[in-house]
């Protein structure tokens, strides 16, 4: 059976699961979920678009959850927000100027679960706020790109009991992973370019790109590493750089077709 420690106070309750064998959540939904993300993500030039595609692929893969954002802080400041929503993208932003359930799970490193109330003790200006919305509950689980980038997806349900055991794996898992996508975003470019002549031709770097970012994914690795990954299965194959990245970024679209 699953397990959950949570504590409750000040209108907010943290959870840790510890077993997901009990989750509503199947394999094959997993994987095809995350094949999803990892395909949107791999085609994202920047960090901010790919932190758009994780707010609109966490809305879509929830059922239950009315509005989804993501929000993030470099080096303690203000960094990135995304929401499938303006309305409570404006919530998110109201956390940076006091605090809130996403500012609470980025600083503790926590799941954040917590039912809003007019007259709540903890965040009283996010929970006026956040009734005046029609939220009934949130869910706000950390994301770890590297020491200086950290985030949170924030699930917001306009229902109470909307955000079970279901919901909080799910955007566990989601958020482990969209942590590996993120780094790779970020540090494809340079990796593809600490490649030397292949990774400073344009045409090469636009389709390695994509491909260390997946290597960086699966393996968790650094970019160089996932680059030298690549350029082993070139010399094993005698196919060029390329060519290889072409096949893996192909392979890992077509997979996520397939689910659709």
């Amino acid at each position: 059976m699953a397990a959950a420690a949570a504590e409750r106070g000040q209108g907010a309750i943290t959870l840790t699961l510890v077993d997901p064998a009990d989750s509503r959540l199947a394999v094959l939904e997993t994987a095809a979920l995350l094949r999803e993300l990892t395909a949107g993500m791999i085609r994202c030039t920047d960090f901010d678009q790919a932190v758009e595609h994780l707010a609109r692929t966490t809305r879509s893969a929830l059922p239950g959850v009315t509005y989804a954002s993501v929000c993030f802080l470099r080096a303690g400041r203000p960094a990135s927000v995304a929401a499938s929503d303006p309305l409570v993208k404006d919530l998110d932003e109201l956390q940076y100027a006091s605090d809130g359930p996403a500012m609470t799970a980025i600083r503790d490193r926590e799941i954040v679960l917590a039912a809003p109330g007019a007259d709540s003790p903890r965040w009283p200006q996010w929970s006026r706020a956040a009734v005046d919305r029609g939220i009934r509950s949130v869910l706000c689980v950390p994301v770890d790109v590297d020491d200086e980038a950290i985030g949170a997806i924030n699930l917001y349900a306009d229902r109470d009991g909307a955000l079970g055991a279901g919901e909080q794996l799910t955007a566990l898992l989601l958020a482990e992973h969209a942590g590996l996508l993120l780094a790779a975003v970020r540090d494809r470019r340079r990796g593809a370019a600490a490649g030397g002549a292949d990774g400073d031709r344009p045409e090469y770097g636009d389709v390695i790109g994509p491909a260390i970012g997946i290597v960086m994914t699966q393996r968790r690795c650094p970019a160089g590493e996932a680059l030298a990954v690549l350029r082993e299965a070139a010399e094993a194959t005698a196919m060029p750089l390329p060519q290889v990245a072409e096949r893996l970024v192909a392979s890992v679209l077509r997979a996520d077709s397939q689910q659709r």
